[in-house]
């Protein structure tokens, strides 16, 4: 393992946002920002390099805001299959395998976590024993595991068989729990996402997609 090895920060964003009327999470803007433009900035300055943000529902418009205003380079990977769940869009940014020692998994929907707490995780994976390439380390809020979640590339092949519906990688997680490490973030990191108007309203101050 290299000591300056970095993993790949990987954005799931595919989502059509179903519960907040059909309006894709990844373009809710917050801060004149869209929500995946922030996700990509937070991993990329975390350390991760390079960003890999997979997208599904109106692909294209996110594409495009994407190239147009993201100031961190980004590998974009379509999920065709995007309504399945999360799961075939974990599978979809990890297929093939990212040549690099880990992969560092965070949600579009979830703004209040930002660079540091990222970075907090990446750092506690660096010092495991076996370093990247062996680790599982999740976020800890008020003792809840949760994003952003370290996958070493040890454990990549099983993460892609195990990924199904909404579950993404809680399946493997759970077969593996006396490997997960947990670095407590709920001091630097609000774990709150957005499902429903109601969320929309309370993280985001009322804005609206762009």
């Amino acid at each position: 393992m290299r000591e300056d090895s970095r993993p790949v920060g990987l954005v799931l964003a595919a989502g059509g946002g179903r519960r907040l009327g059909g309006r894709p999470k990844a373009l809710l803007e917050l801060g004149g920002r869209t929500l995946v433009e922030h996700a990509v900035t937070t991993l990329s300055t975390a350390g991760c390099d390079p960003v890999r943000v997979v997208i599904g529902a109106e692909a294209e418009r996110v594409r495009a805001r994407l190239d147009a205003s993201t100031p961190v380079p980004c590998e974009i990977v379509v999920n065709p299959e995007w309504e399945r769940g999360m799961g075939s869009s974990l599978r979809a940014g990890l297929t093939p395998p990212p040549a690099a020692d880990a992969v560092l998994v965070t949600l579009v929907d979830q703004p209040g976590i930002g660079a540091v707490a990222a970075a907090r995780v990446i750092a506690t994976a660096r010092n495991l024993p076996g370093g990247l390439r062996t680790a599982l380390v999740t976020a800890g809020h008020a003792g809840r595991r949760g994003h952003p979640v370290l996958l070493g590339a040890a454990h990549l092949p099983g993460v892609i068989a195990s990924a199904r519906g909404d579950r993404g990688a809680r399946a493997y997680l759970a077969e593996h729990a006396d490997r997960v490490v947990t670095v407590e973030c709920s001091d630097v990191a609000d774990p709150a996402d957005i499902d429903t108007p109601e969320d929309l309203r309370r993280v985001l101050g009322g804005e609206h997609d762009g």
